[in-house]
């Protein structure tokens, strides 16, 4: 058995604590000895499925004590793990089938109708018992009891994760057995977990944020909590019955906890056992770091900034929120960071460039996509002009992430914009981030804001702006106080009011600016 798989971590953890809760949901509890039982059961299953070696199975299941079992099982297969998120709807479910070839389905009662939707050929599994002679977990805890064994390679694919963003057509990146150890290890060393630990299972399990926190917890042979955010008082519940002190989340779970409309939330001190939280996948405003510090007042902060080529970049040590809230960090242990230019070269400070990524975490590349895996993982030749390459190997890889950053002279990171996103206007490059951030600091009543380009032959793209806020504001009065803060270039030369702006259908956090550019256009 390889030393560098979550198999490895699940057997060790129930050999060593055969008794401690490895996972709670509700009123459900499971220790590390039941868990690698069930697991062994289902994987037993699975084996016995006979299906060619790295053979695709998907999971299409909502929240419980069930999907991680499932997770774990797959993962101590030859077989490859599919997550496809509950939020997605049948015909993102069928893209992603065909794309990568799903031969076995595992779900649950509720998600099951939508697999029939799309007459699915494959082997399905459920969680419950469900009749039409699908077999479930239900019946494999009852009756697969012989023994199992596996023989997992830290060097094969384990995971391929698919993200819907602004395109109907995503392309899964493939992520090793060694890279799903190797994040658990950094992400456990720089924020110090530990056994005693009880990490909230909040996150989706479709990306690697939201998987990292079953490895990162069984690494450490610490108890995860698995919640479903349907409610702020809810959340809060499951913060004090649970006895979290290690809470994941992205900048939209942070909105939702603490939205202006929700009565005023549970005493700080019902908090004090949270010791830590975790941001990633998205933009995080000092706002949210002051919300979180009242709160959860004895709670470091760590802002984190991760890929989909690679785990994780950066993270900004909780020491400087407070001192440079916009910024992303600084390089995780084991990853070298550099900012170049257009012609390769680096960036000086302040300077806007590509963020080049080099070292640990970096995957496998995108599933049967030899164009985009091209564009992304690099030869390290790209790095020439900036670090010393003689004597090395030159078929290093590493990731040109897309990412428009700087860094200040401290050598703290800022993000900027994606590559794909920024706007070219009268010859100058302009990151729609860097509005909307302005709109977020000095235009309070404004609720949301998508700014974007659209074509323009007279200056190459116009900046449009669309807004949505309880009544409409002055199309002057928002120019005139972005002028204060921005270049005159930048400033939208058009403002549009929406009493609502629609959201990308599987991240509640990501607003539709590809369906806002199709109704301008139409309009």
């Amino acid at each position: 058995m390889s030393i560098n798989s979550i198999r490895t971590l699940l057997e060790k953890a129930a050999q060593t604590q055969p008794n401690k809760i490895a996972l709670i949901h509700k009123e459900q509890q499971l220790s590390y000895a039941e868990l690698l039982t069930k697991v062994n059961q289902v994987a037993l299953y699975l084996q016995e499925l006979d299906l060619p070696k790295g053979a695709r199975v998907g999971l299409y299941a909502n929240k419980s004590v069930s999907q991680v079992i499932a997770i774990l099982a797959i993962l101590s297969t030859d077989y490859l793990l599919v997550p496809l998120t509950r939020m997605l709807k049948p015909e993102q479910v069928e893209y992603i089938i065909e794309d990568c070839n799903i031969q076995c389905i595992i779900t649950d009662r509720l998600k099951l109708e939508s697999i029939e939707e799309i007459n699915f050929e494959g082997h399905l599994l459920s969680f419950e018992t469900v009749g039409k002679d699908i077999p479930s977990f239900e019946e494999i805890f009852k009756y697969y009891n012989k023994p199992f064994s596996c023989d997992i390679h830290g060097h094969e694919n384990a995971v391929i994760t698919y993200s819907f963003g602004l395109t109907g057509t995503p392309k899964g990146i493939v992520i090793s057995h060694r890279n799903l150890i190797d994040s658990a290890r950094v992400v456990s060393q720089y924020l110090d977990l530990n056994q005693d630990d009880v990490i909230s299972g909040l996150l989706i399990f479709n990306l690697d944020y939201g998987l990292n926190q079953i490895f990162c917890a069984l690494l450490n042979k610490a108890t995860l909590a698995l919640h479903h955010m349907i409610l702020p008082e809810d959340f809060f519940n499951h913060l004090i019955n649970d006895r979290i002190t290690v809470l994941p989340l992205m900048p939209v779970n942070i909105s939702q906890m603490f939205d202006e409309d929700m009565p005023t939330g549970p005493k700080a001190e019902l908090f004090d056992q949270l010791r830590i939280i975790t941001s990633s996948g998205g933009n995080v405003t000092e706002r949210m770091i002051d919300d979180c510090a009242k709160t959860f007042r004895n709670a470091q902060f760590f802002s984190m900034h991760g890929l989909t080529e690679a785990f994780r970049s950066t993270y900004l040590d909780p020491s400087q929120t407070k001192i440079r809230p916009e910024s992303i960090g600084k390089a995780i242990p084991d990853v070298e960071l550099y900012v170049i230019d257009e012609d390769g070269k680096e960036c000086a400070p302040r300077q806007i460039g590509e963020l080049i990524h080099r070292g640990g975490y970096i995957y496998r590349g995108f599933w049967n996509a030899p164009k985009e895996t091209g564009e992304r993982f690099k030869s390290v030749q790209i790095l020439k002009d900036v670090v010393d390459l003689e004597g090395q190997l030159a078929d290093e890889i590493v990731v040109a992430t897309g990412d428009y950053v700087y860094k200040d002279e401290e050598g703290y990171f800022y993000f900027v914009d994606r590559r794909d996103d920024m706007i070219k206007t009268s010859g100058f490059r302009v990151s729609p981030f860097e509005i909307e951030s302005v709109v977020e600091r000095t235009l309070p009543q404004i609720k949301q804001c998508a700014v974007f380009g659209m074509d323009n032959p007279q200056i190459e793209e116009e900046i449009v702006m669309v807004y949505s806020a309880p009544s409409e504001i002055s199309e002057k009065e928002i120019s005139f106080e972005l002028k204060k803060h921005l270049a005159a270039y930048m400033v939208p030369s058009r403002i549009v009011y929406r009493k609502s702006l629609p959201l990308v259908q599987s991240d509640q956090n990501q607003i539709n600016k590809d369906q806002l550019k199709r109704e301008l256009s139409e309009s």
